[in-house]
């Protein structure tokens, strides 16, 4: 792709390897998030009340927020096209269901919910 109004120029092979590097990204983080195993290990009697509930608050918010930003990256990933109509596929239900949690998703903060 030529230089477009704002100075920005693309190629094919950097946007495919982007969408793969977005999808893998996404897999990466699903695979990196908190071990359920790491929080019942500071449940009571094993440490303090405090420390317990403070650790369960923590893994609920952190297993949300990979949640939503593994969802992102999906739908942010299918999103991508390359020039010239050399697109990343993707099954056209999963694609329908990402585009809508692009076009009609809303975030609302955890503490909110």
């Amino acid at each position: 792709m030529s230089t477009g109004p704002g100075g920005f120029s693309a190629r094919a092979e950097s946007i495919d390897g982007s969408s793969h590097l977005l999808n893998e990204l996404a897999g990466l983080l699903y695979a990196g998030r908190m071990d359920g195993e790491n929080a019942t290990q500071c449940r009571v009697p094993r440490s303090h009340p405090q420390v317990a509930e403070a650790v369960e608050d923590f893994a609920r918010y952190a297993q949300d927020q990979y949640g939503d930003l593994v969802a992102l990256l999906s739908a942010l990933s299918t999103r991508l096209r390359s020039t010239g109509n050399a697109y990343v596929q993707a099954d056209a239900s999963a694609r329908r269901a990402m585009d809508d949690l692009l076009d009609n998703g809303r975030y609302v903060a955890p503490e909110d919910r």
